[in-house]
Formats: structure tokens, C-alpha cells, sequence
């Protein structure tokens, strides 16, 4: 993970990995649809679809998503505006915008790897100073249980 910084502001990248034993295409259809990442995101309590542009090389697509975060003893719900932009092959670029300037955004690609699909996101955080810590530990751990679930999700006898 690097980190960056401006007077008010905190940034980290990091790059999280999971392999998944589905193809690519199949992988990649459930992580572009955000009602899906519901079931593996271990935040999200809701997800609701609100705009979709088609584009000539693909489409972007909105969301409002709502998360449950924990904040010491409390539970705060939070809601924000997710956007993937999806071409029709390739990476898929990702970005989360919540108040009070919290900032998420990512490149996502599914690879072909010997047990199906290496998924690989490559991330930025950027959060206001004093909340910048907490913001990438949950955002980062949160990633990860992400990734897992879906791999998981994949590996049940069950998965598509």
C-alpha cells in the first residue's frame, strides 16, 4: 500500500487479489451488477440501480448504495453513490463518492488463471485527515471479505 497526502486530505493505494474458480465472463457479469456484491460485501445493506448511459465501447452505471459501518461501539449507516464504468471487454473502472469528501476508485480485472479467474482490484482511497485511517483499514478489510465472498460464493456447488 503507498500513501499520498495534501493539507487536508490522506490517499492510499493498495492492490487486493483473489482467485475465483468460475470463468472470467461469469466472474465479471456478478461483480459489474452492485445488487450482487450485496450478498459479499460485508458492509452493504442496500443497493438500488439509478442511472445507466450506454456507451459505443459499453455503459456506465450508477448506483446509491447504503453501508452499515462500525465506529467504535456505534453503527453508522451511510449512503453514497457508486458508478462503474464497464466496457465491453477489459477493466472496469470503479468509484464510490460519499460525504464528507470520502473517495473510492478502482481499476478491476478479471484475468484467466488456472482455477478460473484471477480477480485483481486496484485501489484508491482518499478520505479528509481525520477520518483517513479508519476509512482505509474498513475500506481495505472490507475489499477483501468482498473478494473471499466471492470467491466463495463460487466455489459452493451452487455457483453459476
Amino acid at each position: 500500500m503507498t500513501r499520498g497526502r495534501t493539507w487536508w486530505t490522506r490517499s492510499a493505494d493498495c492492490v487486493l487479489a483473489e482467485d475465483v474458480p468460475a470463468p472470467p465472463e461469469v466472474v465479471r457479469d456478478f461483480y459489474v451488477d452492485l445488487c450482487n456484491i450485496r450478498e459479499v460485501h460485508p458492509l452493504v445493506v442496500s443497493v438500488r440501480p439509478t442511472d445507466r448511459v450506454r456507451r459505443r465501447d459499453g455503459y456506465v452505471q450508477s448506483y446509491r448504495v447504503r453501508d452499515r459501518i462500525r465506529l467504535g461501539h456505534l453503527t453508522v449507516g451511510v449512503t453514497y453513490t457508486a458508478t462503474l464504468t464497464v466496457p465491453d471487454a477489459g477493466d472496469v473502472l470503479t468509484e464510490a463518492r460519499q460525504f464528507p469528501y470520502v473517495r473510492l476508485d478502482g481499476v478491476v480485472s478479471f484475468e484467466p488463471s488456472a482455477g478460473g479467474t484471477r480477480v485483481t482490484e486496484r485501489l484508491r482511497v482518499v478520505a479528509p485527515a481525520p477520518l483517513a485511517s479508519v476509512t482505509v483499514r474498513q475500506a481495505t478489510a472490507a475489499h477483501v471479505e468482498m473478494l473471499a465472498g466471492i470467491r466463495r460464493r463460487f466455489a459452493q456447488p451452487t455457483g453459476r
